[in-house]
This record gives C-alpha cells, structure tokens and sequence, in this order.
C-alpha cells in the first residue's frame, strides 16, 4: 500500500491520468501534494508535491464554461495531464496551494495553427 503524504484531504474525486495510456483513480488534494491513485493496481499513483509544482495549465473552452483536462507541469519530471468529474472544482481546490498566477489557459488549436505559421514564414524570409 502507498503512503499518502497529506496528512488533512481537501478535496477527493473521480479522475483519468493520461500518462500513457488512460489510467482511472482519484484524485486526492490535501495540504502537502497533488495525489493519483488507481484503487484496482496500487503500484498506478502519482504524487506531486506542491513545491515541485511549477504552474497549472487548463484547457478552457466555450469562454469558461467547459475545462475538459489539465496539466501539471512540475520543475523536474515534466507534465502530468489529468481529467476529473469536475475539473472546474479541481482547479478551485489546486487554488488554495498554488497561486492564481501560476494557474494559467493553455493555447487554443487556432492560436497553435497560427503561431507555427508564422514561425515558418519567419524562418522562411529570414532565409531569403
């Protein structure tokens, strides 16, 4: 059995990690991590302390109406993309231990398509 290291849960939910392939657990959010666990293989958990996270990043669509997932990016093993029953819930309990400004929308597929274009006519004048 893995050790948690909260010692006082805040918030706990239903989740999917998309590290690999899908894996289904819960979310637990309390005063010293960000936990993962899958209930039926309990070698399947990922826990983030809240120093090692570097910011939170949400897809936001519909103006803010729908969060479909989030991603942790921590300062040394990358980024850890999750989805909840209730991302928005989530993202209110991540609040309390990371600040707002390190809580931030990812790029939309438009601004995505329209950044690498005009890196490749930046790349292509420069050339010239």
């Amino acid at each position: 059995m893995v050790q948690s290291m909260n010692t006082k849960v805040d918030y706990t939910v239903a989740a999917t990690s998309y590290l690999g392939m899908a894996n289904y657990g819960k979310v637990m959010i309390g005063d010293k991590a960000f936990e993962f666990y899958n209930e039926k293989n309990l070698k399947d958990y990922i826990q983030i302390p809240w120093e090692e996270i570097d910011y939170v990043m949400a897809s936001v669509n519909f103006k803010g109406k729908w969060i479909p997932r989030f991603a942790i990016v921590t300062k040394q093993n990358g980024r850890f993309t999750f989805s909840t029953r209730d991302n928005k819930a989530t993202l209110r309990a991540v609040n309390k231990y990371i600040e707002s400004n390190r809580l931030v929308k990812s790029l939309s597929f438009f601004q995505v398509v329209g950044r690498g274009l005009k890196r490749l006519f930046r790349i292509k004048s420069k050339k010239k």
